[in-house]
């Protein structure tokens, strides 16, 4: 695992993952010497050495080392372990931490065709220097279970770094390209407004120019007309960039998408192919806007549907949730929601009954007519 994966996993654990903490199951190494009643004094010098030799390759493992170095730390430890069991039956507790830490450093088949390696060796180990057999099916039946439970953990854990961090590239990859749609939607809104206006002042400032030595009354009315246009050309372009503010509708719907993932809501789209005029788009993108704030804040729900379609000429837009329901129709910023539909000539309405989630139908014109 490289340095970069490893910190990345690391950083999403739990408490487990702070090395200070690690350390205090080293009490069930010393757990057997308690209850040994001819306790040598060997077996208590093993567990000291075998614990100092211990400590620094712990923390070692927890600064992202490189594939060679995490294989030798987990090798160290094991060997700790087989040395310090002829000594002290908890030595086994040291192999749990070679276990574990060949799940947490080394590639997923390499850590579980080593531990099992080890634990076999271990297996070994025991039933050769244990009195009784019963004795030596505990220590390796512990090792076995806890060991089993350890890896799994930490192997869900990485699984879960990693979704984690696929995650964050999808993330970013749905606001390049909202970024990359938005950009799109204002050259497309910038050319159609400025490419006639512009090449109708070309060709009128041409013909003024060759009108000034003939005809200069004509040269000036068409001057006067390219100023009119320009004006008319100024206003609609302080128009689009005050618009420009405003998301589009897929640009608005992608910012949903990512705010809806952060809290754990999944959100379903059907959108059929309809050209929507700039103003009515304003106009849904932030009812889009709106519906998704509400859900976040009040709804508690798991799943949003949004649907665009056409019904007789009008736009039709469905905003639904499975959440608890039960909002008022002119709270949590409706109302201004109504008043902006209203003013393009669209409608709303809302369907939320008490624990059946909440239903937005929209209608509006597919563009504004002034």
């Amino acid at each position: 695992m490289s340095s970069e994966n490893n910190s990345s996993l690391r950083d999403d654990q739990d408490i487990h993952s702070k090395p200070w903490f690690g350390l205090t199951y080293l009490i069930f190494l010393y757990l057997p010497l308690f209850f040994w009643q001819d306790r040598p004094a060997s077996a208590i010098v093993a567990s000291l050495i075998a614990t100092a030799l211990f400590v620094p390759a712990h923390f070692a493992s927890y600064r992202a080392p490189t594939g060679k170095q995490s294989l030798a730390l987990v090798l160290l430890v094991a060997a700790l372990a087989y040395a310090l069991i002829p000594f002290n039956p908890g030595g086994n507790t040291l192999m749990i931490y070679a276990i574990a830490m060949a799940a947490a450093t080394l590639p997923m088949r390499t850590a579980i065709r080593l531990s099992v390696a080890m634990f076999a060796v271990m297996a070994v180990e025991f039933w050769w220097v244990l009195p009784r057999p019963e004795m030596a099916i505990a220590y390796v039946g512990s090792v076995a279970v806890i060991g089993a439970m350890v890896v799994t953990g930490i192997l869900y854990s990485r699984a879960r770094a990693r979704s984690n961090a696929e995650l964050r590239l999808t993330q970013d990859e749905v606001r390049r390209l909202a970024t990359v749609a938005e950009r799109e939607r204002i050259g497309r809104d910038l050319h159609d407004l400025l490419g006639h206006t512009l090449s109708v002042v070309a060709i009128k400032s041409e013909l003024a120019g060759k009108l000034l030595d003939r005809d200069l009354a004509a040269a000036r009315e068409q001057i006067r007309e390219v100023e009119h246009v320009a004006r008319q050309a100024l206003a609609q372009v302080r128009e689009a960039v005050a618009g420009i503010r405003a998301a589009g509708f897929q640009a608005e719907l992608a910012a949903s998408r990512l705010a809806l993932l952060s809290a754990d809501v999944r959100l379903d789209q059907r959108l059929a192919p309809i050209e929507i005029g700039g103003e009515v788009e304003t106009v849904l993108a932030m009812t889009l806007r709106e519906a998704v704030t509400n859900v976040l804040r009040h709804a508690q729900a798991g799943r949003v549907e949004v649907e665009l379609g056409e019904n007789e000429g009008r736009l039709r837009l469905t905003i639904a949730d499975d959440g608890r329901g039960g909002i008022e129709s002119h709270g949590n910023g409706l109302a201004g929601m109504r008043e902006r539909l209203v003013a393009i000539g669209g409608t709303l309405e809302i369907d939320s009954p008490l624990g059946g989630g909440t239903r937005l139908l929209v209608r509006a014109p597919r563009e504004v007519k002034r």
